[in-house]
């Protein structure tokens, strides 16, 4: 019966360009699972995951020992508000996104020696900075928003210290897992993500803050002058943008240059792109107001010409571009040639109208782009079965 099994035995063949993308050895560990009728090849060595002991007793214990923090430092106080200056909300911001920072950093660090891929250990020091800052600011604005819905809803609530402590633990326990587990799950899907939720969560709080300036009278660029309220929200977010962008792009282009070595294409591809990103960049630098609005009008106006360049150019710097994505390209330029034509001749399109509809086409585009390298790089070498030898 063995010898039959034996006879009946496959062996599974890795190309030596996958070995050498994965650092595979003689004594790498490997193990063959069967899930949903597909044999999927696992390393032993696997990255870590949530629910392991050794990941999940960090979020219970830092959540542990800041509610105890909290119930000792509010001692002399017999009611906590939910809301306030000295309240619930106000202690949980502060601590939660400082532990959740912390534990964020300490396990994307530790993590990073565990994960199979074609990215180098420096790619992760060059966007560690940028990425614990991107995710540290959306704690921050989460929280904000969650604990503006809490006092909204329950106005005037307070709590004794006990059940005030409990909610702590509660709160903290819940974001301290989820910067785990985004510690764990980042790769240039979770970075574009973080992209898209940086620019549409910077610019509509800039929009809902100078409601009340009517800045769709104007253009989208008032929200970044000295006339719009808090206009620093709105540079600071294209400026955050832009360092987000330098992260993906390295992430990407570092992997997609194992699989394309030596392509002058690509290392073009990527310089317009950083181009474009520090172009980006620079438009919320550069202050709109008297002194520095000409400049900022040029780096806007190149901005444009960036985008330009890559539509036209995708078809030949982007490998194995497929036609779809080439005829929405198309599609994207044609339809920004009508919406110029529709502001500079026939006058229909506002000012901020015209950005608006701009900004939502090109900053789409480019996502779709990204979204397009990084199928690249998903899509992985094809291997044979071989029937073992008698």
């Amino acid at each position: 019966m063995e010898d039959n099994m034996k006879e009946n035995d496959f062996h599974l063949t890795i190309p030596a360009k996958v070995g050498e993308q994965l650092h595979l050895n003689a004594e790498t560990p490997v193990r063959l699972v069967v899930k949903n009728n597909q044999l999927v090849v696992q390393f032993t060595d696997l990255p870590l995951r949530i629910f392991q002991l050794s990941v999940w007793i960090w979020p219970v214990v830092t959540a542990f020992i800041a509610s105890i923090g909290f119930y000792l430092a509010n001692r002399l106080t017999a009611q906590i508000s939910l809301t306030g200056s000295q309240s619930l909300a106000s202690w949980f911001i502060l601590v939660g996104v400082l532990v959740g920072m912390l534990l964020f950093a300490g396990f994307f660090i530790r993590n990073r020696r565990r994960v199979n891929h074609t990215y180098k250990a420096s790619v992760y020091w060059r966007t560690f900075p940028v990425i614990t800052l991107a995710v540290t600011v959306i704690l921050l604005l989460g929280l904000l928003g969650w604990f503006w819905l809490l006092g909204s809803a329950f106005a005037g609530a307070s709590f004794d210290r006990f059940t005030a402590s409990l909610i702590f633990f509660i709160f903290g326990l819940f974001v301290n897992i989820v910067m785990v587990y985004a510690a764990l799950a980042i790769d240039a899907g979770v970075l574009s993500t973080l992209l898209t939720l940086v620019i549409v969560c910077g610019v509509v709080i800039s929009m809902a803050t100078n409601g009340q300036h009517h800045w769709w009278q104007h253009n989208l660029s008032f929200l970044g002058t000295a006339a719009a309220t808090n206009a620093w929200q709105f540079n600071l977010t294209l400026i955050f943008s832009a360092l987000l962008m330098f992260a993906l792009i390295d992430y990407l282009f570092v992997a997609l240059q194992a699989q394309f070595p030596g392509s002058k294409r690509l290392l073009v591809l990527r310089l317009i792109l950083s181009a474009t990103a520090l172009d980006f960049g620079a438009v919320g630098a550069i202050p709109n107001n008297a002194a520095g609005h000409v400049w900022h009008d040029r780096v806007s106006w190149l901005l444009v010409w960036f985008i330009i360049s890559l539509i036209a150019g995708v078809r030949w710097l982007l490998p194995r571009v497929t036609r779809d994505f080439l005829w929405l390209s198309y599609g994207v330029a044609a339809t920004l040639v009508v919406i110029a034509m529709g502001f500079k001749v026939w006058g229909y399109l506002s000012l901020a109208a015209f950005e608006m509809l701009d900004f939502l086409l090109a900053f789409g585009w480019l996502l779709l782009l990204l979204d397009r390298i990084q199928d690249l790089i998903a899509t992985g070498t094809e291997s044979v079965i071989t029937r073992v030898a008698k």
